[in-house]
């Protein structure tokens, strides 16, 4: 089986003084603006780098759900949020690393069960997969 999704960019202009827009399939994101202001600086809109933060986030999230489950336990929250480094390297720009940060509330979890399915869906989520960067996790079982 494979699922197909589809985003889609414009861009004019130079590098830094150009404009571009992003949007999604869904329509979530509909004529998004992003530019060099938005990636390099504090501007309005969106960049690629915060867009991949939101969906590695999404999907460690949905991923650890699925472990947790595949384990007999249940989620009444999970947060995470998802950071992304993007550093200047040898021949440009790359991203280097992302660290996920995740708060859980598990009604009768134990620490090592939590732990190990966190492990197995930082691994084991396909934007995990995606990137060629060190993917750190801090997560925390909350009572």
């Amino acid at each position: 089986m494979t699922i197909k999704r589809k985003g889609n960019a414009v861009w004019s202009g130079g590098l830094k003084d150009g404009k571009g827009a992003v949007s999604t399939q869904s329509g979530v994101l509909q004529d998004t603006q992003y530019g060099f202001n938005t990636r390099f600086e504090d501007g309005p809109g969106t960049n690629p780098e915060e867009l991949l933060a939101a969906a590695h986030a999404g999907c460690f999230t949905m991923a650890l759900s699925g472990q947790l489950g595949q384990a007999g336990m249940t989620a009444q929250k999970l947060e995470t949020s998802a950071t992304v480094s993007l550093d200047k390297v040898e021949g440009g720009f790359a991203i280097t690393a992302v660290h996920l940060e995740l708060v859980a509330t598990i009604p009768g979890a134990s620490e090592e069960a939590f732990q190990e399915a966190a492990r197995k869906a930082k691994e084991g989520c396909p934007v995990s997969k995606l990137f060629n960067a060190q993917i750190t996790l801090d997560a925390k079982l909350q009572a």
